[in-house]
C-alpha cells in the first residue's frame, strides 16, 4: 500500500520593506528605475550619482528628493 503524504506547513515569511522602496525623507539614488541607495544630504546623493554616471554612461541615473517628491536626471558632464 501507498503511504499518504502529509502536507508540510511553510514557515511564515518575514515582513520587510520592498526592495524598491523609496524613502520618505532624504534623497535616493535611482538607477534604471530602481532605488539603490539612500542619502541624508543632496550633495552626497549628487556626488554618488555623477560618479556612477561617469563610470557607466549607459545607465539612467536620477536623484530623488523625497520631501519635494521630484527626481533630477543626471547627465554626462562635458569635458
Amino acid at each position: 500500500m501507498r503511504q499518504q503524504r502529509t502536507q508540510r506547513l511553510s514557515a511564515p515569511v518575514p515582513v520587510s520593506k520592498p526592495r524598491n522602496a523609496i524613502p520618505a525623507t532624504g534623497y535616493a539614488l535611482i538607477v534604471d528605475g530602481r532605488a539603490k541607495a539612500d542619502f541624508k544630504m543632496h550633495d552626497e546623493a549628487l556626488s554618488a550619482a555623477r560618479d556612477l554616471k561617469d563610470r557607466f554612461p549607459m545607465l539612467q541615473v536620477k536623484v530623488y528628493d523625497a520631501e519635494k517628491k521630484v527626481s533630477e536626471n543626471i547627465g554626462l558632464i562635458a569635458a
